[in-house]
């Protein structure tokens, strides 16, 4: 697939769920619901995939584990198999090539080794984490970033502090805009004023091939929705929201797609959003409260995932490499609480007429 396929699926806004990590009862890579997964997503209508993500589990870059690469391959060739059934039930009118995001994390010799093997195995692009540079300074962040950015095409990537990220200002993402295999930044802070920091230094960069992707939890819908208006050069730039690159979206993935594509028709055809999907918004927002465990401060986000797929017979517990990561206090009696209250957000028919092929082979 050429270059510009992809890139063009990109900047026009697709559904990236950020993949879970499959485990048998003794915490080894259960490859077959593995795979499951991955078809899952292909078919529920994603755009891509990221992989080896906080959703996959930092710790698959532990040497005791190993499983970074083969995650990463195993995921490779799904993708590749999901590219070759398009237009074959049961997504009959599927659009290929699916995204290929590989997270990055690491000081620069990590997150270089990280990137050169995503670009051998086939990532169009890495989703850079600077989690592990806490002190680094703007010029130390943005040379990091170029180092990688020479490797592979590279998302830019605003993580929330309570997740392990840090505070970085308007100044630091304008720059950011400078690096030339910048193609996406995926906005994750869960604050408005950070999120319109970064909005506004691409906007007022010029540069129209950066695509914005939400990972604000707490907003997806809104985000989805807002026209971003700056003053620059003496005229308007707008710019959008485009799709998400989402923990969120690896449950419920079917509905998710039809949530953006909800989105996208109504930006297009009435510029004020629409009572209905504003009331979405809070809905969408309610439920990521309960799988990302928001009352306990995020410590079962991965965990919350994990009993959503068990529920639907996609993984066969919610096991972690970290044996300490479980559902928080309550939380498995509010996944049931918003599964009940909001039915149009949950695709569970659509996983049960299909759960079986996807296990095959």
């Amino acid at each position: 697939m050429s270059h510009a396929t992809w890139i063009d699926r990109l900047r026009r806004g697709v559904v990236i769920p950020a993949t879970p990590l499959a485990l048998t009862a003794a915490r080894k890579l259960d490859e077959r619901r593995q795979r499951a997964l991955y078809r899952y997503y292909a078919a529920a209508g994603a755009g891509g995939l990221a992989v080896g993500v906080h959703t996959t589990q930092f710790e698959i870059r532990e040497p005791r584990y190993g499983l970074l690469r083969p995650v990463l391959a195993l995921a490779a060739e799904e993708m590749d198999r999901a590219d070759s059934r398009v237009g074959k039930p049961p997504v009959p009118h599927g659009s290929a090539p699916l995204v290929r995001v590989a997270g990055i994390c690491g000081r620069t010799e990590q997150a270089a080794a990280e990137a050169t093997q995503a670009h051998e195995l086939g990532y169009h692009a890495g989703l850079l984490s600077l989690a592990a540079l806490p002190d680094a300074s703007e010029d130390e962040l943005i040379r990091h970033c170029r180092a990688i950015a020479d490797i592979l095409p590279i998302i830019g990537f605003y993580l929330q502090p309570a997740a392990g990220g840090r505070i970085l200002d308007y100044g630091f993402w304008r720059r950011f805009t400078e690096i030339e295999n910048v193609v996406a930044i995926k906005i994750a802070p869960f604050n408005r004023y950070r999120t319109i920091d970064v909005v506004r230094a691409v906007a007022e960069s010029g540069r129209q091939d950066i695509a914005l992707y939400t990972g604000n939890d707490d907003a997806i819908v809104l985000d989805l929705l807002t026209p971003f208006r700056f003053k620059t050069g003496g005229r308007t730039v707008e710019r959008r929201i485009v799709g998400g690159l989402l923990g969120h979206w690896a449950v419920w993935t079917a509905k998710a797609v039809e949530l953006l594509e909800q989105c996208r028709r109504a930006t297009v055809l009435d510029a004020s959003a629409p009572a209905n999907l504003l009331r979405l918004n809070v809905e969408v927002t309610d439920a990521n409260a309960a799988l990302f465990d928001a009352a306990n401060g995020f410590a079962g986000c991965i965990s919350g995932v994990h009993e959503v797929l068990r529920q639907q017979g996609l993984l066969e517990g919610i096991w972690c490499l970290d044996p300490k990561q479980a559902l928080g206090p309550g939380q498995a009696e509010e996944i049931a609480r918003v599964r009940q209250a909001y039915p149009h957000l949950v695709d569970d028919d659509f996983v049960a007429e299909h759960r079986g092929e996807w296990m095959r082979g």
